[in-house]
């Protein structure tokens, strides 16, 4: 028995986008305001004070992108929310968090800023 997600789970949480038409519809929806939540690292890092960061993005249709808070750990506090820049989609959050990881030069504090960034007026 492995600790992974189980792959023959048949029922579905009420935040799983299940068609190929709802990714898209997600992907293009506007977004309305961008938080930047964070919470301990696991492990000896969260022990030493580091943490993880990450955005949550809430939609203009109000839903909260991608999984809904009550679907995440009680431990993520936010660290600041704005009004997101007009006209901005989940699309431009996900493309400015970006494809790449590394620990050093392109972690989720860097990812966290550009997807902020999205939001500020140019």
């Amino acid at each position: 028995s492995g600790s992974g997600p189980d792959k023959t789970r048949q029922d579905k949480l009420p935040h799983d986008v299940t068609s190929k038409q709802g990714l898209t519809d997600l992907y293009n929806s506007g977004v309305v305001s961008v938080e930047h939540v964070t919470r301990p690292l696991g492990g000896s890092g969260g022990s030493l004070g580091i943490e993880h960061s990450g955005v949550v993005l809430t939609s203009s249709s109000g839903e909260t992108v991608v999984t809904n808070a009550k679907h995440m750990s009680g431990n993520w506090k936010s660290a600041g929310t704005q009004t997101a820049k007009p006209g901005t989609r989940v699309a431009d959050y996900v493309q400015a968090g970006g494809s790449e990881y590394n620990v050093a030069f392109d972690n989720c504090h860097h990812g966290s800023k550009r997807m902020m960034d999205v939001a500020k007026p140019k």
